[in-house]
């Protein structure tokens, strides 16, 4: 019992020592880096083409430990937390990465919420919280409280500049590795989206479930139609079937869609009051 109890005292004041050094840890710097990655193929979706994809890399630093924080955008991006936001979060609190997000928020009141400036919050606050992760020596999934033991995956791809061929060759390659869900890009020509689908839907068989993206191509009826289309050929997702700042037609579609066909969008939003008036109109099944 002496050995029990001398054991617990031990453990508590290790504890105080610990929370007594982790109480506050400055923010020593932020490094960004930007990288143009090539893409293997030239890509497309509804509405846009590109031949290489820019990948902004955060850094953080403090208490000898150092987080990682990332987004795709333009190297604008990298250049804003160069020059701003790095030095808005320096000797800033690095167990407090709220904080610190409050700060940037409030530091670019006048350059304008969406967009590159979100991208740039973003990269950083990742980085930050990543930092505290590695400081309390935890995973990020149990600092943030996880509330799954797993989470399914789908292949992303089947891009409109892709041909019949290359398309069937990556969905069945992703099949054969074990994914059970994969994603295509729609949008361009709608009669033509159809039959890609169709080839799809053979190249993965009956088991894989196959996912749309139309990146807000489609007109509210065009959409509804396209969608009443699809079902035959088994899509249980349709991602941005209209913009997804028209949330009376993401509504629309989610209303009066075929059944089992779960309307997804929410990938342009940058702040929690958009992803609230999402939520308030009902407009999706998949935010």
């Amino acid at each position: 019992m002496n050995q029990y109890r001398i054991h617990c005292t031990a453990i508590a004041c290790l504890s105080k020592e610990i929370v007594a050094t982790l109480s506050r840890v400055a923010i020593d710097r932020i490094e960004v880096s930007a990288y143009k990655v090539p893409t293997d193929l030239p890509e497309s979706d509804g509405t846009l083409e590109w031949n290489s994809t820019t990948l902004v890399l955060v850094r953080s630093y403090g208490g000898s430990k150092h987080g990682l924080g990332y987004t795709y955008a333009d190297t604008a991006t990298a250049t804003l937390i160069q020059d701003l936001l790095s030095e808005v979060v320096k000797g800033k609190d690095a167990m407090a990465p709220a904080s610190s997000w409050n700060a940037m928020v409030s530091r670019t009141r006048n350059l304008g919420r969406p967009g590159i400036v979100s991208m740039a919050i973003s990269a950083v606050d990742i980085a930050l919280w990543d930092l505290k992760a590695r400081l309390l020596n935890l995973p990020l999934a149990t600092l943030l409280g996880a509330v799954r033991d797993s989470v399914p995956i789908y292949g992303s791809g089947g891009f409109t500049s892709y041909s019949d061929e290359q398309l069937q060759d990556q969905f069945s390659e992703w099949v054969e590795q074990g994914i059970t869900r994969v994603k295509m890009k729609i949008g361009r020509d709608a009669a033509d989206d159809v039959r890609r689908v169709g080839i799809a839907q053979a190249a993965i068989g009956p088991t894989v479930e196959l996912f749309v993206d139309a990146n807000g191509a489609y007109s509210r009826k065009q959409a509804l139609e396209q969608a009443r289309k699809f079902a035959d050929n088994n899509v249980s997702w349709f991602e941005e079937p209209v913009s997804s700042d028209d949330l009376e037609g993401l509504r629309l579609l989610r209303d009066r869609g075929p059944a089992g066909m779960d309307i997804a969008a929410g990938e342009y939003g940058y702040d929690a009051g958009y992803f609230r008036r999402m939520l308030a109109a009902e407009a999706i099944d998949v935010l």
